[in-house]
Parts: structure tokens; C-alpha cells; sequence
């Protein structure tokens, strides 16, 4: 999630109409126990939650300040990411690597009697945690701060825990009590103590759910109370909650309607496009796709799909990604795209490097509506054609569309621009990633 300060700069003759999106979720085996959500007898069918963006409501900031920010924070992503994977020796160790700025938040209740927060889903981590009382430094949030002295479900961990052992490296104070620390992006981090508690989402209760109650933190976190962490690890929600399967779909840029989570049963639906989850032990709270090749138009790229491979030494793969908002592709592969594009859309080429983004074209000549030939990703398994506002974004004067994917070194990164207005559904259980192209805002 975020904890960066972004520069402010604008253009006076253009301005980029492009709306950062989404941060959303992942997951695996339990920590603890047998139980699973189905257990409830409200939840029988799962539960869906409903995700906001931060700024549902409210008043969005500049196109272009939002546009650079997501590039920002992407490049940033995909390094950590990329030097975690070769840094790693013990596969069963999490790293805590996170996305720096958190896009959507879901809406749930914590403790007895339930107090109501928002927190941002991470599909980067696996930590659960809430600002906490008495608070050493917290930072602004817009719900009061969770008192864990108001709650008779709350419970510490100690240090000879599973949950405790599953952090990457736990503590232990004076009374024998878990304590945590995760570190993120910018310099933002949690401190705390590793606790249970009753959450509740929608009108769904669950006990006993492991979460870091943190009295330290710091960062730029959205005013949301804390982080729900969805990735693969034993700490995540889902992995918690022991469900086979969970789906989000994200609306459309720009859009002020809300987006889903649906988790268990809830997430069935009938399924035409599956790929294979992929594992990297290195690195193994993330989930990869097998991107085999790109087409568009009609020409098929020359690209090696070495390019795309995970590498025994954990770097390479395809990581996907809703919390970082652009695709970002190998550099090699990257430029026979951007080559292609050139070729095919055949307008001139507008230097935005400013912004992060590799290529824009100027559209004065044609207006938004100009023709753009078909992008589709080739994962095993599984084609993907892009609708055309996942990956050709215009500004709102009609003067640039910018290409929304970026180039990088050492592994590429399946980020939410590509995945708006597609049901993504994750089986746990088979190990697969399906799309299901959706309307979002209809769910």
C-alpha cells in the first residue's frame, strides 16, 4: 500500500483522462483450524462484500497527478518484486512486499459489539491489521481508532502460536504476547501485537480471525483503519476463512459505481477462459500466470516465450496483479509490442515520458474513437482479447491516448487496467485463474 508522497505537475494543454483503479486479493491453505466459512449458518452460499474506490464520493484528484502516481508506484512493485524473487532462499518464509497505495477498500466490522471500518484489500500481503489503541502514532483515519478494551472477543496470541510462526519475523514482549512488524513500500510499516477477533462482513460473523492490532504506523494509507491482506500466505483472509474459491471484478475506469468481492459459493459462475495458477517457491504469496504469447490485430508477435518463463531462480513469470494498476511486460517482449502498435495504429507518436508512459499517440486528426486493432493475451489455456479500454485510454479533450502497459526488467506483471470489466475468478482447489468478461457495476 502507499506510504509515497507523489510532485504534483500538470499540462496546460492536455489533460490525461486516465483514473488509477484497484488493489484486490489472493490466498491459500489456513493457518489454524479445519474451520471453514461455510461452517456459519448465515454463510452458507459464501458472502459477497462490496469494494469502494478510495475516493467514491468524493472529489478525484487530477487525471495526470493520478496517472503518474500509478506509474510510480508500479516501476517501484515490480523492482521489489523482482529482487525479492532472487533474493529468496527458504520458500517457506513470507516476505513482506506489498503494493505502496491501495485503490479499493472494503467495508467490515470488527470485534463485540461490531464497529464498522474500511480497510484496502492487498493482493500483495497476507497480513490482516487495524490501527489500535492506545495508539504510540497513528495516522489520520476517517473511522474512530478500534479499542480493543470495548470488544469481549478480543484476544492476544502468544508467542508459541501458529499464527505467530507464520509471521515473517515475529517477536515476543514481556508478557509473552506475539508482536509483529511489516515493513512497506516508502517507508511506511504496522507495529504491534498479533491478536483474534470476531469480523464481520456483510451479515456474516466470523471468530477467531488472526490480525495484527497495530499501535505504531505510518504511511499514506488512504484513511482507511488498516489492510486486509489476500495473498497465498497462512495470515491471509481467505486463506483463514479455508474457501476454495473467491472472484472480484473491477468497473470500468472513471466509473463512480462500486466494485465486488465474492467469496465461497458465491463465486460460481460458468467459466469459458482457465489458465493454470502457477506457484513460484521463491516468492510463493503471489500468484503467476503462463503468458505464452500476445497477439495483435492479426499477426501473432514474434516474441520468445522465454520472455515470459519463470526462471529456476525465481525471477521471470507473470505476477497478476489487481493492486498495481498497469501491465508492465519484459523490456524485450515490451518493445516488439510497442513496435506492433506504432505499425498498426499508424498515428504520430506524442512524448509523455513525464508521465511514465511508454507510448502515447497524438488523436487531433481522428478523435477518441479512432481504430485499434485487437489485443490478445495468450495464456495457457486460456485466450484473453482486452476490450479496447483496457489497454487504449484517451484524454478527455480527444489530443492523447496513451498505451496503458510499461516495460520492465527481470519479470512482467498482469496489472487492473487489463482486468476492468472482467470477472477474475480464483480456484483454489484446481489451481486456476478463469475470466469472465462482465459488466461490473451490474453484479
Amino acid at each position: 500500500m502507499s506510504s509515497s508522497h507523489h510532485n504534483n505537475f500538470s499540462f496546460s494543454s492536455m489533460a490525461i483522462t486516465l483514473v488509477l483503479a484497484f488493489a484486490i486479493l489472493f490466498v491459500s491453505p489456513s493457518v489454524s483450524t479445519s474451520r471453514t466459512l461455510l461452517d456459519h449458518p448465515d454463510a452458507k452460499t459464501g458472502f459477497q462484500v462490496t469494494l469502494k474506490h478510495v475516493d467514491h464520493g468524493g472529489q478525484l484528484p487530477p487525471k495526470l497527478e493520478l496517472l503518474q502516481r500509478a506509474m510510480t508506484r508500479g516501476r517501484k512493485r515490480i523492482e521489489r518484486l523482482h529482487s525479492m524473487a532472487l533474493a529468496s532462499s527458504d520458500a517457506t518464509i513470507e516476505a513482506p512486499v506489498h503494493a505502496e497505495h491501495g485503490d479499493f477498500q472494503m467495508d467490515l466490522a470488527i470485534g463485540t459489539p461490531p464497529e464498522n471500518y474500511s480497510a484496502i484489500l492487498d493482493t500483495g500481503s497476507d497480513l490482516i491489521w487495524t490501527q489500535c489503541q492506545p495508539c504510540k502514532d497513528c495516522y489520520p483515519q476517517s473511522t474512530p481508532i478500534f479499542d480493543p478494551s470495548d470488544s469481549f472477543t478480543f484476544s492476544n496470541v502468544s508467542c508459541a502460536s501458529d499464527v505467530c510462526k507464520a509471521l515473517p519475523e515475529p517477536s515476543c514482549n514481556a508478557n509473552s504476547n506475539c508482536e509483529y512488524e511489516y515493513a512497506y513500500g516508502g517507508g511506511a510499516f504496522t507495529r504491534g501485537v498479533m491478536a483474534t477477533e470476531t469480523f464481520t462482513f456483510g451479515n456474516v460473523s466470523v471468530p477467531d480471525i488472526a490480525f495484527g492490532c497495530g499501535n505504531d504506523n505510518e504511511g499514506y494509507f488512504d484513511n482507511a483503519a488498516g489492510i486486509v491482506g489476500m495473498g497465498r500466505g497462512e495470515l491471509s483472509l481467505v486463506s483463514q476463512l479455508n474457501e476454495p474459491k473467491f472472484s472480484y471484478c473491477l468497473p470500468s475506469f472513471g466509473s463512480t459505481k462500486t466494485s465486488t468481492l465474492l467469496i465461497g459459493s458465491q463465486a460460481n459462475y460458468q467459466i469459458n477462459e482457465t489458465t493454470p495458477m502457477i506457484r513460484n517457491p521463491k516468492i510463493p504469496s503471489f500468484y503467476y500466470l503462463s503468458l505464452e504469447g500476445i497477439t495483435i490485430g492479426d499477426k501473432l508477435l514474434p516474441i520468445d516465450p522465454s520472455n515470459f518463463a519463470l526462471g529456476k531462480n525465481g525471477s521471470g513469470g507473470m505476477i497478476i496483479d489487481s493492486g498495481t494498476t498497469f501491465t508492465y511486460l519484459e523490456h524485450t517482449a515490451f518493445d516488439i509490442v510497442k513496435n506492433e502498435l506504432i505499425k498498426q495504429i499508424k498515428l504520430p507518436v506524442v512524448d509523455l515520458r513525464e508521465t511514465g508512459l511508454d507510448l502515447c499517440f497524438n488523436i487531433t486528426s481522428v478523435g477518441p474513437d479512432f481504430k485499434v486493432p485487437k489485443f490478445v493475451f495468450h495464456f495457457e489455456g486460456a485466450d484473453l482479447e482486452l476490450p479496447r479500454e483496457n489497454y487504449i485510454i484517451a484524454d478527455s479533450s480527444g489530443t492523447v491516448a496513451c498505451f496503458t502497459m510499461a516495460s520492465s526488467h527481470g519479470m512482467s506483471l498482469f496489472g487492473n487496467v487489463q482486468q476492468q470489466n472482467i470477472l477474475v475468478i480464483y480456484d483454489l482447489a484446481k489451481e486456476t485463474i478463469s475470466f469472465v468478461p462482465t459488466q461490473c457495476d451490474k453484479l
